[in-house]
């Protein structure tokens, strides 16, 4: 490729940008000048806050049966805190309990903050403390009650002890203790800057590779320029590589800044802190190596949240609609990135694939200083791939002048009115790219919390997901739904070949997950126990939940809908490699990663030799089925096939391997010979 027509382009390109006076000030005024101002407005609104509660008047009314004992204790406290030196001090105005009436309706109307009753019962006085959560100011006024409550009961404790003759200070603290924190000030830090700064970077990157990308691609359309750019003597990819590295550059200067920005802050609070509090003080160079590879992680994420928000922009037409299409993503990147504040969130192997949930994750470990190479590695090489495979779409939107220079009905048809689509065919590869995208996004959130929730039945709850989405854009935009899903009669003969290739690739896949095995230890454990944890019902259940769902709703998405679309619109050997590497990246493992891949292959494959979805289903369900009763009979399985529950040396992996590939070659010829005379 030559580099020199790219510098050229990608110059064109920035200077076509920072013409956009938008995009300028999304990358300089809003890091530079908005987030402190927004984060010292913050504090200062809070602490001002804070201090005028504390000056405020309360109305508190008290009916009990304890002699005004309590009511004392409200008018010492009153005097104590009218007497203080201290600026912030409160006043309490005590209220006559009999002059308010109904006192919900004196709460609600504000008259009074807090309501007390109280009952002797069981020989002692049972106090109640009626207030408004939903009123600031009873529900503060309720809080220095509560206050005085507990002063109130040790006065009373330390009087009945005295009475007693008895020592107080025996009695009340028999033992001593302190909590000793050994965190670092580093820790501290990092601990707070770990749940911000994560969100707020890929906010920052995602707002600044918004406006380039749309000015990279609608603004072209709306500007008409877009026409003369591809009569130049330059390839598609060389415009594309320029257009994208444009918006990756100025979306990692973004972040860039926002990082001098948020760090400014971050040092600026701590030394508020440090004046108020006596802190110790915490060594930057500490955080070098989170920083350093805070940056790595922006790179990487910089490169896929540019490709995503281009894919994204290319099939507006102009502004406008670029900013309605944008939206979405924007939401979904937004509520992901709220990851990060959630506590206890385990950061595996799993989650380091995770788009945008891996990069806040990562950097909230970083800053606490918990460091695991593989998974920065993952995290990394995952947002790298993630970049290359929507650089690969966007490739295919500029070599497709329907999608360029069309109305888009052609493309994305599930945005159009029903009442406009014509009936029959498969959906768009535009349309399917969507729905992948969208049932990925559903299945890894919800799927995961209905996982964890609901165990077994979680499973099949999200694997609704696979098979509804699909299903609703399917119906929506009037397609043939036997054709869409390959719901074609067949012959006996492909049920035969495939249970005898499903039944080999099975041998052969166990040859490949032992090498899987040794090459990731950590993810193949956590598989390993989850799915132990699934195995908590009875057979019956695990078959239907593990073995025969996920063969019916991921045949129908995978081999279905995306299958047969994508082969009216690439080559076969296209269509069938890229449904099988998808279809091994879905499952969202490196161990599981290559056999579900090469799986995925030859069920397309078996697929496209019958013309039929059905033998696919069957092998899928066969597949899983195995596994299912190799985890409920271990004993009886292992004494006929040892090799299931021993380690494999290469002497078993090579046997393992013959059987498998003889198994699998009997299943293609009876394939090959009962369907080559319908090709």
């Amino acid at each position: 490729m030559n580099t020199k027509i790219i510098k050229t382009l990608v110059k064109k390109e920035i200077l076509d940008v920072f013409r956009d006076k938008k995009t300028v000030i999304m990358m300089l005024v809003v890091p530079v000048l908005l987030y402190p101002l927004i984060f010292i407005g913050a504090m200062a609104i809070s602490s001002m806050i804070s201090s005028n509660m504390e000056k405020q008047t309360y109305r508190i009314a008290v009916e009990a049966e304890d002699n005004g004992a309590f009511l004392q204790k409200l008018e010492q406290a009153n005097e104590e805190s009218q007497d203080s030196d201290e600026e912030s001090t409160y006043e309490l105005v005590l209220v006559d309990a009999d002059s308010i009436g109904d006192y919900e309706e004196a709460l609600n109307a504000e008259e009074i903050d807090v309501y007390i009753s109280g009952q002797m019962q069981d020989g002692k006085m049972q106090y109640d403390a009626y207030y408004l959560s939903s009123i600031t100011n009873s529900s503060y006024a309720e809080s220095i009650v509560m206050d005085l409550f507990e002063e109130y009961r040790e006065d009373l404790t330390e009087e009945k002890i005295v009475e007693a003759g008895l020592d107080v200070h025996e009695i009340l603290e028999p033992v001593s203790y302190v909590g000793e924190d050994i965190a670092s000030s580093e820790q501290s830090l990092g601990n707070i800057m770990g749940s911000i700064l994560p969100f707020m970077l890929i906010v920052s990157l995602l707002m600044g590779t918004m406006y380039p990308a749309i000015d990279t691609t609608a603004g072209e359309r709306e500007r008409g320029t877009l026409e003369t750019i591809l009569t130049l003597p330059v390839t598609n990819r060389q415009l594309i590589v320029s257009k994208f590295l444009t918006v990756a550059l100025i979306g990692i200067i973004s972040a860039l800044l926002n990082i001098l920005s948020m760090g400014g802050i971050a040092v600026y609070m701590y030394q508020i802190m440090d004046l108020q509090t006596e802190t110790q003080a915490f060594d930057v160079m500490q955080f070098v190596p989170a920083i350093l590879v805070c940056i790595l992680a922006i790179f990487a994420f910089s490169l896929f949240i540019s490709a995503i928000t281009m894919c994204v922009t290319a099939f507006a037409k102009s502004y406008k609609e670029a900013n309605n299409y944008i939206t979405p993503l924007m939401l979904v990147v937004m509520f992901v990135g709220y990851i990060g504040f959630i506590p206890n969130i385990e950061f595996n192997h799993t989650m380091a694939m995770m788009p945008v949930a891996n990069i806040c994750l990562l950097i909230k470990n970083m800053l606490v200083f918990k460091i695991d190479y593989t998974l920065i590695a993952v995290v990394l090489i995952s947002n790298v791939a993630y970049a290359l495979f929507a650089i690969l779409f966007l490739s295919k939107i500029y070599d497709s002048e329907a999608v360029l220079f069309g109305d888009g009905k052609a493309s994305m048809q599930l945005f159009e009115k029903r009442s406009n689509l014509k009936k029959g065919g498969v959906p768009s590869m535009s349309d399917v790219w969507f729905v992948l995208a969208l049932t990925t996004m559903l299945f890894l959130y919800g799927g995961s919390i209905l996982q964890v929730k609901y165990g077994l039945w979680g499973v099949f709850a999200s694997q609704m997901i696979l098979l509804g989405v699909p299903l609703l854009v399917v119906w929506y935009t009037k397609k043939d739904m036997k054709q869409t899903y390959g719901l074609q009669k067949t012959k006996a003969a492909g049920f035969v070949g495939g249970f005898i290739q499903i039944i080999g690739m099975f041998c052969i896949n166990l040859v490949v997950s032992t090498i899987m095995i040794k090459l990731f230890p950590n993810s193949a454990s956590n598989i390993t126990n989850t799915f132990s944890e699934l195995m908590d019902g009875n057979l019956v259940e695990s078959l239907f939940v593990i073995a025969l769902t996920p063969a019916i709703c991921e045949e129908l998405l995978f081999r279905g809908v995306m299958f047969q679309s994508m082969k009216k619109k690439y080559r076969i050997s296209t269509a069938i490699i890229l449904v099988g590497v998808l279809f091994g990246a879905y499952h969202m493992s490196m161990v599981k990663f290559i056999p579900t891949g090469l799986l995925g292959v030859v069920l397309c494959y078996t697929v496209y030799v019958t013309g039929s979805i059905y033998p696919a289903m069957m092998m899928h369900f066969v597949n899983n089925a195995l596994s299912v009763i190799i985890s409920y009979f271990p004993e009886q399985i292992g004494e006929v096939f040892p090799v299931f529950y021993q380690e494999m040396g290469v002497s078993d992996c090579l046997i393992m391997l013959g059987i498998g590939l003889i198994l699998f070659g009997i299943g293609q010829i009876i394939l090959r010979r009962s369907y080559d005379s319908n090709k």
